[in-house]
């Protein structure tokens, strides 16, 4: 399961559709919107996606992931629109038979999520909203 969302990432819900009984481990990477971003008290994060490309990554991350590890499954979810201080705006989750790998694979996702995905953050203080730096295209 991989996609982009405009809702709240329900992660009971992550948890139920990743864990399974042959596997061993699971591991769950939640990334929050934070109140220190910047100089300022941040107070909410706007993010953009190109969302096309935003799957197209997503799906070639999870086959890579396949590809290198020993894992059943691998959930990848990115939240866009704007999040307030605390929210959930990434999900990945991995379970595998055994650790290493699911700690392995799941480091890998979010590094290359973070790294390739065309997605972008405007966070907004008491006195402005600024874009941050974000993914160039190039995949």
């Amino acid at each position: 399961m991989i996609s982009i969302t405009k809702n709240i990432i329900d992660q009971s819900y992550v948890f139920s559709q990743i864990r399974d009984n042959s596997s061993g481990a699971v591991v769950i990477f939640t990334g929050h919107v934070k109140d220190n971003i910047s100089d300022e008290k941040v107070e909410s994060i706007f993010y953009e996606a190109y969302g096309e490309m935003v799957q197209e990554i997503l799906k070639k991350i999870e086959k890579e992931i396949f590809e290198k590890w020993n894992i059943n499954k691998f959930i990848a979810i990115h939240r866009i629109g704007n999040l307030a201080v605390g929210e959930i705006s990434v999900i990945v989750a991995v379970s595998s038979y055994h650790r290493r790998e699911a700690f392995e694979a799941c480091s890998y996702g979010i590094d290359n999520i973070k790294k390739r995905c065309p997605i972008w953050k405007k966070e907004t203080t008491a006195s402005y909203s600024k874009w941050l730096n974000g993914v160039k295209i190039n995949e």
